[in-house]
This record gives structure tokens, C-alpha cells and sequence, in this order.
């Protein structure tokens, strides 16, 4: 079993009154370990920032990103570690706002990127994870069918996440999606690990983060006894679904728009 430090967890949709203080440098210097996870939503300037220290403070031997194409991460490789630099050399790179993690990419000493082609994202949605994935489906627990209970839970997030926009008979497709990612994003991880050593840190947003069902559960299943500890951050006093080793102290919720407007005629 992956060891981890139970702080504090929250089942989906949980309001919490967040009791735990914010990891200050100094906190974070004192996390030992192998893997550290730290979740996000990915427009939140707050989460950049305490992943930013996090990542300055532990300082680990390399750090994997959602975020980045292993292409775009090889492209950062001798930029100078300012986040003035960082942004000018993600220009025109595919995440829509990638100049918000620059302070996070100035404190990493190895980036790395782990973010899917399209291509293979659309041939797990229509052939499985595991066939798209490749010969190490089984050892990351891909070839394993989800429990029914869960299969279930996790479409209906998915057609809640889409608006409820798409067929409902479509979420299956895009939940082997999200394994595929999840699968990916734990490579990446466990291949970091073999080449720098630990620790190793992924910054991810907080579905890929949960401990229920997301990347820790593909390290589990892949290389049992690593320490890993997985961070949620909430907002506007709203925890992240799913569980969590640990949630932030609490952040401001940015102003959005109703993102079901992308699927509305009128939007």
C-alpha cells in the first residue's frame, strides 16, 4: 500500500470550514517523501502561488506537469529559471494559461511534461485506456474494469461536467479518457523518480489529484510502498470532490463565467 499522511479529507461537494493553516515555506520545507501531488483549479492564482512555494521549499529533483507537452517541457530545458523567462519561452504553447505557472517552472530544476496528443485521447475514448496506453496497461491497473458503483458515479460527473450537453452514453468513453491521463501523469511520475530520484513532485488539477481515484492510484498499482502524499485546494469555502491526505487552507474563487455557456446556442 502507498503510505500517506492522512491530514484531513472531504467527500464531494463538502462545505468545510478549512481549520488547516497554509503551508508557509517553512512548513513545507519539513514534507519528506517520494511523491508530492499538488491539485489546483487551474485558473486560481492562490493554488499557483502555494504550489509555487511548495515546489521552492521541498525542492524536489524534478517536477511533472499537467500543464505541458513532453515536447514543450524539452523546450524549457536551458531557460534561464526566472519567471520572466519562462514566460517569453512558453509563447504559443497549447495550455491557455500557461504564463500563470511560471513562478512554479522558475523553482523547478527538471520540467517535465506530461500532457496527452489529442490523438491518443480520442483512441481511449473509442478503443479503452488500457489499448491506448500500451504494454503496461495491466501493471497500472488499466486492464482492471472500474467497480460498478464507481463507474457509474464517475460518468455522471463527467455528464455533469459537460453540461449535460452530450449523450449520456458518451461518458464512458470519457471517463477511459481521464484513466488514460490519470495512468500517463503516473508514469510520468514513476519515470521521473527512476532518473533523478526522489522526491518528485506533480502539479495537476484536483481530479487527478484525488486519492480515490486518480494518479495515486495508478502509483499504487504500479510500484506499491512509495510515500506519496496528495494535496487538494478548495475554494470560496468549498472543498474539491473527492478525497485528499491533505486540503489547503482556503482561497478566493476567482470571478468566471458559466462555463456551460461554451455548449449553449446562446453562448
Amino acid at each position: 500500500m502507498i503510505q500517506r499522511y492522512t491530514m484531513a479529507a472531504a467527500s464531494a461537494g463538502a462545505i468545510l470550514t478549512f481549520a488547516l493553516a497554509v503551508f508557509a515555506s517553512t512548513t513545507w520545507s519539513a514534507w519528506t517523501g517520494d511523491v508530492l501531488i499538488i491539485g489546483e483549479y487551474h485558473d486560481n492564482a492562490e493554488h499557483h502561488l502555494q504550489q509555487q512555494n511548495a515546489v521552492a521549499a521541498v525542492q524536489p529533483k524534478a517536477v511533472v506537469f499537467e500543464m505541458l507537452t513532453p515536447e514543450e517541457a524539452a523546450q524549457l530545458t536551458g531557460v534561464d529559471r526566472t519567471p520572466e523567462a519562462m514566460v517569453h519561452a512558453m509563447n504559443g504553447f497549447h495550455w491557455s494559461n500557461i504564463a500563470d505557472y511560471a513562478g512554479i517552472l522558475a523553482h523547478s530544476p527538471v520540467i517535465i511534461g506530461a500532457a496527452l496528443p489529442r490523438d491518443d485521447m480520442r483512441a481511449a475514448f473509442s478503443s479503452g485506456a488500457a489499448d491506448t496506453f500500451g504494454p503496461q496497461a495491466t501493471r497500472f491497473g488499466l486492464t482492471t474494469p472500474l467497480a460498478a458503483a464507481e463507474q457509474n458515479t464517475r460518468e455522471a460527473a463527467q455528464f455533469d461536467a459537460h453540461c449535460a450537453a452530450m449523450p449520456r452514453e458518451m461518458m464512458g468513453g470519457m471517463v477511459e479518457a481521464q484513466r488514460l491521463r490519470d495512468a500517463t501523469f503516473a508514469r510520468a511520475v514513476l519515470d521521473a523518480l527512476d532518473t533523478y530520484g526522489a522526491p518528485v513532485s506533480l502539479i495537476t488539477g484536483n481530479g487527478h489529484a484525488r486519492t480515490d481515484w486518480g494518479v495515486p492510484v495508478y502509483l499504487q498499482s504500479a510500484r506499491p510502498g512509495l510515500t506519496v502524499q496528495s494535496f487538494g485546494q478548495g475554494e470560496a469555502g468549498v472543498a474539491p470532490s473527492g478525497t485528499f491526505d491533505t486540503i489547503l487552507a482556503d482561497a478566493p474563487a476567482p470571478e468566471r463565467e458559466d462555463p456551460c455557456l461554451a455548449f449553449s446556442s446562446e453562448g
